[in-house]
């Protein structure tokens, strides 16, 4: 009883002590740790970037564009006369080929023959009077000069009557050329070489005047109307506002299928359209191709083909040829700097292909332009320029290594 009385007391408070006990443990340690040395925070490594070399130099950048072959001249064949076609020229079907001067329909002439016989008469009849007035007017000055007078009427001199003669016998002579001309209008004719395109007549059958017998083209020249826009005219020495001498105008090789085989023609640019098109805003330029049909072609360059077409640009200076990929953002190119800092440099870009982009503006020889990947880049920021053995070599040197000299994309 009385060590249950003695112990009482401290199991009351043992909880306490333990608590106490353990807090003070606890705070010891948290107090007496040793503190932890600082470290320096580590450096962003820079990003490694692809460049290329920019080399700015002369470049003739061709245009690419399309259209359809036309023929410069063509004609409808129009009957002048009336009458019934009495000839046909074998030759006119359409496909023909017609020589120029050559008679491809023939009006019956019979009635215009007879107009031109009448005709003829009426002038001579018409000149017959005339000499007879003529005569009559010197007889009448001889009578009066030898009745003593100095002055004497015109009408007594017959000037009225020799004035209207004569006037008569100019008319004769107009009906005499009309009669004749209306007999050359019964042969038909074209005033080149070419081909018969359709035909609306055929022998037998009577026409007048109007009456359209068919159509034809001239083969010494075609044409072609090659839209471009504003940026591509730039780039070629377009004969704006005048014309040039055929040959003298920029180079076109024109490409075309011809019976399933590609086939290539030369030509030059002579002129454009007077005015841009006013809903596409686009420039044409007029190709234009001698003998298209001559046996020197290698196949005939026929009216109506679909022909792809390269134009020679003109000489252009400072232009930097780089890969696609280091364009941004249609008018942005990236170039490390002389601290290893990202510069912005805004270009113009004069033409773009699949792998390839020309450009002129703020790049200076020597830029390393980044290739590819600008997305993760900022003007400003730190980069490292790969390893020559990783980074790929300028566009111009893969140019000059492979011997090509103009630009053909």
């Amino acid at each position: 009883m009385a060590d249950s009385a003695v112990r009482s007391p401290l199991s009351k408070y043992l909880p306490l002590i333990i608590l106490l006990l353990g807090g003070a443990l606890i705070f010891a340690v948290a107090t007496l740790k040793p503190e932890p040395e600082p470290q320096p925070k580590a450096e962003a490594k820079p990003a490694e970037v692809a460049v290329v070399t920019a080399q700015p130099s002369e470049h003739r950048l061709s245009v690419h564009s399309q259209g359809t072959v036309a023929p410069r001249r063509e004609i409808s064949l129009v009957a002048e006369v009336s009458g019934r076609i009495v000839k046909v020229n074998p030759a006119f079907v359409a496909g023909g080929h017609i020589e120029v001067g050559e008679t491809l329909v023939e009006i019956d002439p019979r009635d215009y023959r007879f107009a031109v016989v009448q005709a003829k008469s009426q002038v001579a009849e018409a000149k017959q009077r005339l000499a007879t007035e003529r005569g009559q007017a010197r007889q009448k000055k001889r009578e009066w000069r030898n009745l003593g007078n100095s002055e004497a009427n015109d009408l007594f001199l017959r000037k009225p009557q020799i004035a209207a003669a004569e006037a008569s016998l100019e008319a004769a002579k107009a009906n005499l050329e009309k009669a004749e001309l209306n007999l050359r209008r019964t042969k038909i004719s074209v005033p080149f070489s070419g081909l018969v395109r359709s035909t609306n007549v055929d022998l037998g059958q009577y026409v007048g005047p109007g009456t359209q017998l068919g159509q034809a083209f001239d083969t010494s020249v075609v044409e072609i109307r090659l839209p471009l826009t504003d940026s591509e005219a730039g780039l070629v020495d377009l004969p704006l506002g005048m014309s040039v001498s055929s040959g003298e105008g920029p180079a076109v090789t024109l490409t075309g299928t011809v019976a399933g085989v590609s086939r290539s023609w030369q030509g030059n640019i002579v002129r454009t359209d007077a005015s841009l098109d006013t809903r596409t805003r686009l420039y044409y330029a007029v190709a234009e191709v001698n003998d298209p049909y001559a046996d020197s072609q290698a196949a005939p360059l026929m009216v109506g083909l679909f022909v792809e077409a390269k134009i020679d640009g003109k000489a252009l200076e400072n232009v930097v040829e780089l890969p696609r990929k280091a364009l941004y953002k249609r008018n942005l190119v990236y170039s490390v700097g002389p601290n290893n800092e990202i510069v912005s440099q805004e270009i113009k870009v004069l033409k773009v292909s699949k792998d390839k982009v020309w450009v002129s503006g703020d790049v200076s020889p020597g830029d390393n332009i980044v290739d590819g990947n600008q997305q993760y880049l900022a003007p400003g920021k730190k980069v490292k320029i790969k390893s020559s053995e990783q980074a790929p070599t300028s566009v111009a040197e893969d140019k000059n290594n492979a011997g090509a000299e103009e630009v053909d994309s």
